[in-house]
């Protein structure tokens, strides 16, 4: 039995507003130049370069946070709206 039938799918991707998608995007690039940061400090054996990845990845992680309380608040007006 096939796990997707054909119908549509209920991603958060496919129902988050606009907003939620530009959070997303955003907490990806940022956590992820942090951790090239954390990286790249320490192959080139920079301990400020990792301590200034350090706020970077949190940033990111904050705005990973603000994503899925956008997200919660889509969901409970998508259930009020079908009430």
């Amino acid at each position: 039995m096939p796990l997707y039938s054909g119908g549509m799918l209920n991603t958060p991707w496919e129902t988050g507003s606009a907003l939620y998608r530009k959070l997303v995007v955003s907490a990806l690039v940022v956590s992820g130049a942090g951790v090239l940061m954390v990286v790249f400090g320490a192959i080139g054996d920079s301990p400020l370069l990792m301590y200034i990845a350090a706020p970077v990845i949190v940033v990111g992680m904050c705005l990973h946070l603000a994503g899925m309380v956008v997200r919660a608040r889509d969901a409970r007006r998508r259930m009020k709206g079908n009430k």
